[in-house]
């Protein structure tokens, strides 16, 4: 069931895949799909919106239900998929926008929650020098580069870093917050930041910690 009406009401209602991962707006999430309820939700959106939300599993598995879900997360957006011949599903998708969950529904047969959409808290902020900006936002995204760069050294997965971050700078911290090498709850401290500044500080903090633990594994080798 895509977005739209679930009972006697017209609700906002996104089918939900929770994860033992966060997914960030801009963020690109390659998915397996095997269990029967998730294949039953990327057959009912495929040929419709293509949405569904991502929120973090804060105890349990990915698998066989049973979980503690959070109650915010990001609607992601099928950018490709295929389906192998046994019903499986091998998926792109990507993040889009974030989302509070303002009622789990049953699981029938996948889990489904009533939304509200939740942006960041407007602020007339940008990363272009040249209009309004953090004062703190250059030095925050080169400690960032520095910090993905040791963490690289350190045998860490990062991926590839953009050379430039958008000049707005709720998508800007977004990027960095997706690729900084923190846990999944410090990713959700990330994720439900009312603001981008408010994001942005709590980024300046992680990274100078991740600075200090990545600085002391590659002094101990």
């Amino acid at each position: 069931m895509p977005i739209g009406e679930y009972g006697l009401n017209t609700v906002p209602v996104l089918p939900q895949f929770p994860l033992q991962t966060v997914l960030f707006p801009t963020m690109i999430l390659p998915l397996h799909i095997f269990e029967p309820r998730y294949r039953a939700l990327v057959s009912d959106i495929i040929d419709g919106d293509r949405k569904f939300g991502v929120v973090l599993i804060e105890k349990g598995l990915d698998t066989g239900g049973d979980d503690q879900r959070s109650l915010y997360g990001t609607v992601a957006e099928i950018a490709d998929a295929e389906q192998i011949d046994d019903g499986r599903w091998a998926l792109i998708a990507v993040g889009t926008d974030r989302f509070k969950i303002t009622e789990w529904l049953p699981d029938n047969p996948y889990p489904l929650a009533s939304i509200e959409m939740w942006p960041d808290q407007a602020e007339p902020l940008t990363v272009d020098p040249d209009g309004p900006c953090v004062p703190e936002v250059a030095e925050v995204i080169q400690n960032f580069k520095r910090c993905v760069a040791l963490a690289s050294e350190a045998g860490v997965d990062i991926g590839e870093v953009p050379g430039d971050f958008s000049d707005d700078l709720s998508t800007a911290t977004m990027q960095m917050s997706a690729m900084l090498p923190v846990g999944p709850f410090d990713k959700q401290r990330l994720l439900g930041a009312a603001s981008a500044s408010d994001r942005l500080r709590i980024l300046d903090s992680l990274i100078v910690e991740t600075l200090e633990i990545i600085d002391l594994q590659l002094r101990g080798r």
